[in-house]
């Protein structure tokens, strides 16, 4: 187990919360319907990739490889990216954030990849 990834993981619901609650009870009094649909999807993807952040710490007690820390540093990544990008836009409004999002998205596929191919990697008989 990878106490530096709880830890970010951590933190990291906690923020998800926190904006969350946010999102649900504040932004609605002051910006549009569609922009608060935006910000909860926002939200959603901190949540995810909060989760997979815990789920390669824990992967971390039976794999060891240098991959489970890249594929945890771009679902970080990827939520700064992609879940702070769609936050800004529901407060600002602003489209130049746009092309932003999909980058965290990309971050995100390929922490999944990442983490896939640590699992694949991983001999269980030789950990036996």
């Amino acid at each position: 187990m990878k106490k530096g990834l709880l830890l970010l993981a951590a933190l990291s619901g906690f923020l998800a919360v926190g904006l969350g609650a946010f999102g649900a009870h504040g932004l609605k009094n002051i910006a549009p319907p569609e922009l608060v649909a935006i910000f909860k999807l926002g939200v959603d993807y901190h949540f995810y990739h909060t989760f997979a952040i815990i789920a390669v710490a824990f992967a971390g007690h039976w794999i060891s490889s240098k991959l489970l820390n890249w594929a945890a540093g771009l679902f970080f990544v990827g939520i700064l990216l992609f879940s702070g990008s769609l936050y800004l836009y529901a407060f600002t409004g602003a489209k130049w954030i746009g092309p932003i999002t999909p980058m965290g998205g990309f971050c995100m596929l390929l922490g999944w990849l990442l983490f896939a191919v640590a699992i694949f990697k991983y001999d269980d008989k030789a950990a036996s």
